[in-house]
């Protein structure tokens, strides 16, 4: 299979990575705004399979020519450029899959296309990154296995392995990402009620192995698509897991408007958005560099079988190698939406249309896949001794 890789930033290159790694994989087009950059990658990976196209996404001329060189399509873009590939893919007839983005309805205008992509029987993915996407892959496999689901409770955070005040983070995707993660309200299910709760609240303490007590609290974006998926559930809750005292420290700067997206001062005769300034000062502090990252996830789905409570717990950290240039993050995004991508490819998935991942990526094949990338999700079942009449 040929597979276009749109954009060349983290990544964009470690999704080219991983497929120019798979037999499956017969060519992989990187395509990004600056050449430099990903011809600099490709010359780094030196293989046959990768081939560098310079791409203008904002011009849906160039952009449908893109990705009409393949048969399936990853979107590493910017989540603001989501509708536009999907649009372009489906009309086109290449399957496609994205990296998320359930901040101002981007992945509901997504799942919208639906019925079109049907028509021209393309399967679309949105949302197959870790939080939306391993997380709801594993949500659903654990659903599948029960016969009714009662409660569904989800715990992801990406942290350094060595915090650093103040406030013990260092970003590994995209900043305005996390600020809209932490500003724009988080979905949840309380009492078989669906409701909206303010991010950076719910603050509960949370325990991981090699970490210890850390926190998690509500952020935006994380539940995607599940509340749709699982309406029934009485509970449904995506935290953000961090090191203790983060959220409150964030919230002081959301009280003071700094993130505020229509925040606009006046400096020396000049307007300057208070938002952009604070994110790029942020950057600057909480720049990785070559420190180590660590992604813990947890999702934990309870229900009935046969008769039984039962509970399936899923559970994951990886911490990047000291010898390794790719992040902690980025491995689990990557091996992510690849496999899933490879999986359409190859005909694993064949159902067409737009479709969230809980629905139709496989959980025990998803698993086994990436294991075989060195990401290892343990399962753990649970039984009580309440048996439901």
């Amino acid at each position: 299979m040929k597979v276009v890789v749109l954009g060349a930033g983290l990544m964009g290159k470690e999704v080219a990575r991983d497929l120019v790694a798979s037999d499956k994989v017969e060519k992989v087009f990187l395509a990004d705004l600056d050449l430099t950059i990903a011809q600099d990658f490709a010359n780094q990976l030196n293989s046959a399979k990768i081939e560098v196209l310079e791409l203008n996404a904002e011009r849906d001329d160039e952009l449908r020519a893109c990705i009409a060189k393949g048969d399936v399509c990853i979107n590493a873009l910017f989540y603001e450029f989501n509708e536009r590939v999907a649009r372009a893919a489906i009309d086109i007839g290449v399957h496609s899959v994205d990296l998320g983005g359930h901040i101002g309805d981007v992945t509901e205008n997504v799942l919208a296309l639906n019925e079109k992509a049907k028509e021209k029987n393309v399967t679309i993915i949105p949302d197959l990154g870790v939080a939306p996407g391993m997380i709801n892959i594993l949500a659903g496999y654990g659903a599948s296995k029960l016969n009714e689901v009662d409660s569904i409770k989800l715990y992801v955070g990406g942290i350094p392995t060595k915090p650093e005040p103040p406030l013990n983070y260092t970003r590994v995707f995209s900043l305005e990402g996390v600020i809209d993660h932490y500003t724009e309200p988080s979905k949840v299910i309380q009492g078989g009620n669906l409701k909206e709760v303010k991010s950076l609240t719910g603050i509960e303490p949370v325990y991981f192995d090699q970490f210890g007590v850390l926190e998690a609290f509500y952020t935006s974006g994380g539940i995607s698509t599940l509340y749709k998926t699982f309406p029934n559930v009485k509970t449904l809750e995506y935290k953000t897991v961090r090191y203790k005292g983060h959220a409150e420290k964030f919230q002081l700067l959301v009280d003071l408007g700094f993130f505020a997206k229509d925040n606009v001062v006046e400096v020396n005769g000049t307007e300057v958005n208070v938002r952009d300034v604070v994110r790029e000062a942020l950057k600057k502090k909480l720049n990785l560099g070559d420190k180590q990252d660590a992604v813990l996830l947890r999702a934990i789905i309870s229900g009935e079988k046969n008769g039984e409570q039962v509970t399936y717990e899923y559970e994951t950290t990886i911490i990047r190698k000291d010898e390794d240039d790719m992040t902690a993050m980025a491995r689990a995004t990557a091996c992510t939406i690849a496999s899933v991508a490879v999986m359409i490819g190859s005909g694993v998935i064949t159902k067409h249309g737009v479709l969230p991942p809980e629905t139709v990526v496989p959980g025990k094949e998803y698993i086994e896949k990436m294991a075989k990338r060195g990401v290892m999700i343990k399962e753990t079942k649970h039984r009580s001794s309440i048996v439901k009449w």
